[in-house]
């Protein structure tokens, strides 16, 4: 049996938990090619210019054996506009960034601010009275999933649902978990749910608009609007699980972290405003996506000395870039006060993250309200368990024992201390 690569080594679940050294050892070899005709790309550079060439495809219907795989499966090849490639690409996605953020909108994902900061308050004052936490299921995972049904205008009582979607789609997408011909057939029932749910509420909104991004959508005005409906359920679609997953990750891996780095930890709790560049070295240290598997090469591309053919599926492996010593000082050391922090976490060029502001936003929203109001945390286990996914990494649960909750209000008037009494 041959020798396993060092991709797929990283690809192998028991890696999950520190995939950093395997990838040192993936950039002694910036373009590697598979045995499969794949070609992995791990250094920043290389990376970067990739995302930005135009020879660069994401959608999968101009990759034959993909879209022929995919179609044989009964799976329509291009579900939202980050499977598509310009100008339709380029179209859905100014449609769909219009109601939702900058510079269309600013305000509206800023705005969400003070809401958040209640619906943190609401979810820690429930761990009020436990001696162990479990950071994901307790606070990590119903925050987005909260923020993402606020923005979509899905009513309170309907979100326990999409728990269920967003889990079931992403094992769909996670490699260890059965064939390609499973995976596609399971993540298409979950699809027909939720895109059954997402039509019925369009309807709704179709009759009576509210001020969600649902209805927005639907009845917007300027060039190439409305948005068609089919693209509304794709787009509904992509910002549950996109925008919800990779939130999880992003709050879960930084906990684990600041509980790993108590100073750091402490540092927030007294001081609040260093949120902004902790989360962005958050983002390039334990990024909550850790590869792109999803592109493949329209012509002939060199990169690094290789020529990867045309038709070529790339793995973009963004976590090792953002370790690439090459780029970033000291890579592996966490340093809050970074400069130049440009990581990859949430892409480059035409396809970079439509949920970036929101996710960004939640963590500096989260991060804090658990620092300051969770008396003492300590890690119950070091590592925790890992989801299995190579691609979306995170923990699956993060168990923290704890002395105490601070009362919201006590903790609005003053930062907690470590040893503060609950």
């Amino acid at each position: 049996m041959p020798e396993a690569s060092i991709f797929d080594q990283i690809l192998d679940p028991a890696s999950r938990a520190n995939p950093y050294p395997l990838y040192a050892e993936l950039r002694k070899t910036p373009v590697a090619r598979q045995a499969d005709g794949s070609y992995v790309v791990s250094t920043y550079n290389e990376i970067v210019a990739l995302l930005h060439d135009p020879r660069v495809s994401s959608d999968p219907r101009r990759h034959p054996g993909l879209a022929d795989a995919m179609l044989a499966a009964g799976e329509d090849p291009a579900q939202s506009f980050i499977q598509r490639d310009p100008p339709e690409h380029d179209r859905l996605r100014e449609l769909a960034m219009r109601p939702f953020g900058p510079p269309c909108t600013p305000g509206r994902i800023e705005g969400m601010r003070p809401w958040l900061a209640e619906v943190a308050t609401g979810l820690i004052d429930k761990l009020s009275g436990h001696s162990r936490v479990d950071i994901v299921d307790d606070f990590a995972y119903p925050l987005p999933v909260t923020a993402i049904c606020h923005i979509l205008g899905v009513p309170r009582e309907d979100q326990p649902r999409f728990h269920v979607w967003a889990d079931a789609l992403i094992e769909t997408i996670d490699p260890t978990t059965g064939t390609f011909e499973e995976r596609t057939r399971r993540a298409n029932q979950v699809r027909a749910e939720l895109r059954e749910y997402m039509n019925r509420l369009a309807e709704a909104r179709s009759r009576q608009p509210g001020d969600d991004l649902i209805s927005e959508l639907l009845t917007g005005t300027g060039p190439h609007a409305p948005m068609p409906r089919e693209d509304v359920l794709a787009t509904a679609g992509l910002l549950l699980v996109a925008g919800h997953e990779t939130t999880v990750n992003l709050i879960t891996n930084g906990m684990l972290t600041l509980l790993r780095h108590p100073d750091v930890l402490d540092r927030l709790r007294r001081e609040p405003g260093m949120v902004t560049g902790l989360v962005e070295e958050l983002l390039r240290y334990e990024p909550p996506v850790q590869m792109r598997t999803n592109r493949a090469t329209l012509a002939d591309i060199d990169v690094a000395g290789v020529t990867i053919p045309a038709g070529s599926p790339l793995a973009l492996v963004l976590a090792s870039g953002n370790r690439d010593p090459e780029r970033f000082s000291d890579p592996d050391r966490f340093d809050p006060d970074r400069t130049g922090n440009e990581h990859l976490s949430f892409n480059s060029g035409i396809h970079y993250c439509f949920g970036a502001p929101l996710a960004r936003v939640e963590a500096q929203v989260a991060l804090p309200a658990l620092a300051r109001r969770l008396v003492n945390p300590r890690l119950a286990a070091d590592p925790p368990p890992y989801r299995t996914s190579p691609e979306l990494r995170g923990p699956r649960h993060l168990a923290v024992d704890i002395d105490g909750v601070v009362p919201a209000a006590e903790a609005a008037r003053e930062p907690a201390s470590p040893k503060q009494p609950a």
